[in-house]
């Protein structure tokens, strides 16, 4: 796949990692971070609404949320559009990525401007160990699994987020897509599943993501939760007003696997 740049609007390399911003002729502005792309004006929301709406309609009632990375800000957004919620807390590294999506990703950042919000500069995984049975949902939405967020994709990383979550408590992470890193996806859920009583896999697709999907493993502190139905859900006219992607529908078409997926992951 190619993206067309109009022309580049910023570009620094942090303390962590290389940043770029352009805008593209046909996906609108995009963010890349160490050469990869995280996302563009014209299709984040399949991602964001995916990666938050999942998790959060499939806890009953979700007052305080954890975000690990997602410093572009549309974790938040989506979040604070549940009722429920008290407060939502982003731990982010690299303050470089959210001052640069504040200026740069108004409608994807907006979800800073939030009350409910705080937000803190810091190592997830650092934050993480300071965190005990405190959080309903955390939802981990770091880069890919190289450099900084290699370790996001650990056994203990993942023992982390069960410590930080309270009971019946639900952990939500993107993982690679199906055609490409496949033994990748199998390894995580096989970390997962030695932690979590309860984990499935859904995905969903985005044009600007290799093979225009990514993945997700959702997981629950309680045995034989189906992660498959939402416990939670809108009315078509609140769908409507507040999603352009996510619906009750595709919550649970979202775990609708191809064979060879499901097979890989038996």
């Amino acid at each position: 796949m190619t993206l067309k740049v109009n022309h580049v609007l910023h570009h620094e390399k942090s303390k962590y990692q290389d940043i770029l911003i352009f805008e593209s002729s046909d996906h609108g502005i995009v963010l890349v971070l160490d050469n990869a792309i995280q996302c563009t004006e014209s299709d984040e929301f399949a991602y964001h609404e995916m990666i938050t709406h999942l998790a959060m309609n499939s806890h009953s009632n979700p007052k305080k949320v954890l975000v690990i990375g997602g410093g572009d800000g549309g974790v938040l957004r989506e979040i604070v559009k549940h009722s429920s919620v008290e407060s939502a807390v982003l731990c982010d590294i690299d303050e470089a990525v959210i001052r640069l999506s504040k200026e740069y990703l108004p409608t994807t950042s907006i979800g800073f401007q939030h009350p409910k919000v705080s937000v803190h500069h810091a190592d997830g995984m650092e934050f993480l160990r300071n965190c005990k049975n405190e959080f309903d949902v955390i939802i981990s939405d770091g880069t890919d699994p190289e450099g900084l967020a290699k370790g996001f994709f650990e056994n203990s990383y993942f023992e982390l987020l069960n410590n930080a979550l309270r009971e019946g408590g639900i952990v939500i992470t993107h993982t690679e897509d199906q055609w490409l890193r496949l033994p990748m996806l199998t390894q995580s859920r096989k970390l997962c599943i030695e932690i979590f009583p309860s984990v499935e896999y859904g995905y969903t697709t985005i044009p600007t993501y290799p093979c225009g999907q990514i993945g997700f493993l959702i997981c629950c502190k309680e045995e034989n939760r189906n992660l498959k139905e939402p416990v939670r859900s809108w009315d078509e006219e609140t769908e409507e007003r507040l999603c352009r992607y996510y619906n009750k529908a595709i919550h649970s078409a979202a775990f609708a696997l191809p064979v060879f997926i499901r097979k890989a992951l038996s």
